[in-house]
């Protein structure tokens, strides 16, 4: 009025000292507690999808041969609790009796609503115990059955490697045949390891086969064991054999083993030592043409030979980033050696040295200087003076050292897929990385870790090693859901970091005279990247919907 505001009450709040008291009680009235939910929720979400506990549940076996009833603990069946054990390793790197303390900062016990609070380690062994290392093929094969109907995963390129992890197992034990020593490739060869065997897909690392075998078998056995397995699978999958090539690195060579690959109609991709094929080598590295490969210079040559009984295609080239780590550790090992010959040449001029016999002497020079690429590269002599002291001079051949040098980074390639071009076959075995980078991430200190394993029995550590391999296999496929819907360009590992950050939270409202709390749940606000990865898995909504998951405490009887 008169060109000023007039003020309008709309509710009293009373004095100001009123206010804030009131505003303080707030904190008493309402509580928040907050859980990791996004990998949960996906996880859970594609076992709801592939009805995993009741697969596994067909093919339990009673604990007890008097009783024909199926083991259930805390209310929960085998499956749901192999299940929970995959889900576990996938998310965080825990034992099996620290499962619990994982799960309680998770919203795993509100989606599948129950409780959980009693899985222990005792939990997890008696109900391993009910599931017969035998069906582990079945399970798998028909689970992957259910992917492909699913997810339509592609399958035409398909990479094979095996790897080992070491265990704590005594070597007193004698209750395992799995866990024994043998070339660690985490180094630590003081301990027992066990081995594992994956056939992984190009298109999105999905695990199509796995097999846990003893420690101590080399790759050559072991894939004479297992490649009628593979077979069994493709068939078993309907994978037409004409359309799919398996590709394994040279450790699993021999001429054995490419004739039984041959027999079984397999097409594929594998690799050759230069050392055995020394006169391919240095007919390959006169005639090496420059190539233009996935937009990079490669020299390479190309021809067909008779190798091991059958005409093969062979492809030679050169992989620079394979020299540049070649010649590192070429020149590292000869600046060690270098050394250690001038040590001993000055502890010969002293006199200080405790051998006195030349032949002695000459073994122990020769043992030196020997390694791989560096014999004949140092020339040495060893001459007695008079005094009954032995003089020693050496020196590096650099002619001999740069032919050496040129020679490096070579690989030779091998294929009965004579059509492909020179392209195909190098990306083919380059893709090799796939099945190594399943292995590195079952091997991540902080997800989907196969460690740490604390059992002591065979029939336990294979069914160990299995839920392993199906939370990896659930994690491919969440990874591959993300990548197809949201571009997602970053590594599984970074995936779950992320999911992981995606937290439901609790609110409990205290209301005056009334006596439980109303308890609403609700996610915690999500970035634009967050969002889209719920909204790309569809579990935008799953804390609502809560679906429930079958074969949880009760078995079918309906074996399929």
């Amino acid at each position: 009025m008169n060109g000023k505001p007039r003020p309008v009450v709309l509710k009293y709040l009373g004095k100001a000292e009123d206010l804030l008291r009131r505003l303080q009680d707030l904190s008493g009235k309402y509580r928040i507690k907050s859980y990791s939910h996004g990998a949960v929720a996906a996880l859970l979400d594609i076992a709801l999808t592939l009805d995993i506990p009741s697969l596994i549940n067909q093919y339990v076996d009673s604990p007890r041969p008097y009783t024909a009833k199926k083991p259930v603990r805390n209310h929960l069946t085998v499956g749901i609790t192999l299940l929970l054990g995959a889900i576990g390793r996938v998310c965080m790197m825990t034992s099996k009796r620290g499962w619990w303390d994982w799960a309680k900062t998770t919203s795993c016990e509100y989606l599948l609503r129950c409780s959980l609070s009693k899985i222990d380690s005792q939990h997890f062994w008696d109900l391993m115990d009910a599931l017969p290392v035998e069906s582990i093929e079945k399970i798998e094969c028909e689970l992957l059955k259910r992917v492909k109907k699913h997810f339509s995963i592609q399958t035409d390129t398909l990479f094979y490697d095996t790897t080992n992890f070491f265990t704590y197992i005594a070597t007193t034990n004698e209750r395992c045949s799995l866990a024994q020593r043998g070339k660690n490739k985490q180094k630590r060869n003081d301990l027992r390891q066990i081995g594992l065997a994956l056939v992984v897909t190009r298109k999105d690392c999905i695990p199509l086969f796995h097999l846990t075998y003893e420690g101590n078998r080399n790759d050559s056995v072991v894939f004479q064991r297992v490649h009628k397995k593979i077979k069994k699978r493709f068939m078993d999958l309907g994978l037409d054999m004409d359309k799919h090539t398996l590709v394994f690195d040279r450790g699993n060579n021999s001429k054995k083993n490419l004739q039984a690959v041959r027999e079984l109609n397999f097409h594929y991709v594998g690799a050759l030592t230069p050392y055995l094929h020394k006169t391919l080598v240095a007919e390959a590295i006169q005639k090496l043409k420059t190539d233009i490969i996935d937009g990079q210079s490669i020299r390479v040559y190309r021809d067909q030979r008779e190798i091991w009984g059958a005409i093969r295609t062979v492809v030679i080239y050169v992989s620079e980033s394979f020299k540049a780590g070649q010649l590192r550790g070429l020149h590292r090992s000869l600046e060690k050696k270098e050394k250690d010959l001038r040590t001993l040449q000055a502890k010969l001029h002293r006199g200080t040295l405790k051998i006195k016999k030349k032949d002695e002497l000459e073994r122990r020079i020769a043992a030196l200087v020997k390694g791989q690429f560096l014999n004949d590269v140092i020339e040495w002599t060893l001459v007695e003076n008079s005094g009954g002291r032995f003089q020693l001079d050496f020196t590096i051949h650099h002619e001999r050292l740069a032919k050496v040098e040129n020679s490096l980074g070579i690989r030779i390639l091998m294929t009965d897929r004579h059509e492909w071009s020179t392209a195909d076959i190098i990306q083919a075995y380059q893709g090799q990385a796939n099945v190594e980078l399943a292995f590195k991430n079952m091997k991540n200190p902080y997800h989907l870790a196969l460690k740490p394993q604390f059992h002591w029995t065979d029939q336990k550590i294979t069914v160990h090693c299995f839920m392993g391999v199906l939370g990896y296999l659930l994690a491919t496929l969440v990874w591959r859901t993300v990548r197809q819907k949201t571009g997602f360009k970053g590594s599984l590992d970074t995936l779950l970091d992320r999911l992981n950050n995606i937290r439901l939270a609790t609110v409990l409202e205290q209301t005056p005279g009334r006596g439980k709390p109303k308890v609403a749940y609700q996610l915690e606000d999500l970035s634009t990247q967050e969002n889209a990865l719920m909204e790309a898995l569809n579990i935008d909504s799953i804390h609502l919907k809560r679906p429930r998951l079958k074969g949880f405490g009760v078995y079918n009887t309906n074996k399929t």
